[in-house]
């Protein structure tokens, strides 16, 4: 295949974008054409920059290899099936995995994922995919079944790793906090909580003091969002203890 021309190529990676640039051509048209030229390559950086906005959603696509990964996926999913009708399907689905992976999350708490958790999402995301690319081409129709199986496996790797951080959270006595990444626009956060699994009234009188102190050190006038809503009974002392990430999934994701 041969490369595209320099002035043609616009491309999109890591959050920003490059446009190939080519020598004025001499001449009385030269002028017009480094106009013509110069608006086609500005048109082409909007749409570029647009389409980058547009996927910085989706906890994956806050992993580091996502972008390199899925570019590859793309550029290469022409070889997948003998079905040209296949193409464009697949195609459509790599395209939108990270809108489509937030409308799918259905999470009734902020999609907030630890770095770790990614990690260990984006690997077994990018181990199946692997294994798909690395077969020949595949008869009609399997391709594009095998990725919405992917991406539905990820959605729920996704929703549990987000579950299970909130219930150790959960599980400790007093305020306790952790570092995640915002799905939304993958910027680092934190997730605060106050555990009620306190096994002695010391414990828990010094649960409530740290309670206090931290109102007082981030000069709250208002009781912390985290203490009043969202109510979920799963998270409650009488149902801690016995709570399992399948009765959590219910309790936290949205039907």
């Amino acid at each position: 295949m041969e490369a595209e021309p320099a002035s043609a190529v616009v491309r999109c990676g890591g959050g920003a974008c490059a446009g190939g640039g080519t020598a004025a051509r001499p001449g009385a048209g030269g002028r017009g054409w480094m106009v013509r030229g110069g608006l086609g390559r500005a048109m082409a950086l909007l749409l570029c920059l647009g389409l980058t906005a547009a996927l910085a959603r989706g906890c994956l696509h806050c992993h580091r290899d996502f972008s390199e990964k899925f570019s590859f996926y793309r550029h290469h999913v022409n070889l997948k099936s003998w079905w040209v009708g296949d193409i464009p399907v697949s195609a459509s689905l790599l395209t939108d995995w990270s809108q489509d992976t937030m409308k799918k999350l259905h999470l009734a708490i902020p999609a907030e994922i630890t770095r770790e958790k990614l990690g260990q999402v984006a690997n077994a995301v990018y181990q199946k995919m692997d294994q798909l690319y690395q077969g020949k081409m595949y008869f009609p129709g399997y391709f594009p079944s095998e990725l919405r199986a992917i991406f539905r496996e990820q959605v729920h790797l996704i929703q549990n790793a987000i579950i299970e951080s909130r219930i150790d959270c959960q599980r400790h006595c007093g305020i306790f906090q952790y570092e995640t990444i915002s799905c939304i626009n993958c910027t680092d956060s934190h997730v605060v909580c106050f555990g009620y699994n306190c096994e002695s009234s010391a414990q828990w009188e010094t649960a409530v003091q740290g309670l206090l102190l931290y109102i007082q050190d981030t000069n709250m006038s208002t009781t912390p969002a985290f203490l009043v809503s969202p109510s979920f009974t799963c998270l409650e002392p009488p149902h801690l203890a016995n709570l399992t990430l399948e009765t959590a999934s219910e309790c936290l994701t949205q039907h």
